[in-house]
């Protein structure tokens, strides 16, 4: 197949794509911080890299795009159309991945937490979920 982009722009495009520092994680990360928890980013030394860490509470907190992780039922975890067998085995990978990232964290002792990309969208509605979801490994 060919690339219905050239070189130049599909170079720019795949360079806008990051990994860290991403419009959901940095909602995610206002609105805890907002709710009066602290954090730290991306710590090396745990499975995964978490996005964000609240070491208090013993909670890793991965902000998941939809497309790369594959949300179940979200519109944005389309396959695309060219090259399938290629994605297809590109989002397992992924998702075999994430599941063993989560064990491992598991394991440690770690409670983990995925905030997905859609669910940023209402503010609302995630500042009550992540409310709640803190709240519930803070201890008395």
């Amino acid at each position: 197949m060919v690339d219905h982009v050239d070189s130049v722009r599909r170079s720019a495009i795949m360079a806008s794509v990051h990994s860290k520092d991403t419009r959901p994680e940095l909602i995610v990360r206002r609105t805890i911080h907002a709710l009066g928890y602290r954090f730290r980013l991306h710590k090396r030394d745990l499975p995964g890299k978490p996005d964000l860490v609240l070491a208090r509470h013993r909670l890793a907190v991965f902000v998941h795009g939809c497309f790369w992780h594959r949300h179940p039922g979200c519109s944005k975890a389309s396959l695309p159309k060219t090259h399938q067998d290629y994605w297809r085995e590109k989002f397992a990978a992924n998702r075999e991945r994430d599941e063993r990232v989560y064990a491992e964290l598991t394991t440690a002792g770690w409670r983990v937490e995925v905030v997905w990309q859609c669910e940023t969208r209402d503010k609302a509605r995630l500042r009550q979920r992540l409310a709640e979801t803190i709240g519930r490994y803070t201890k008395p």
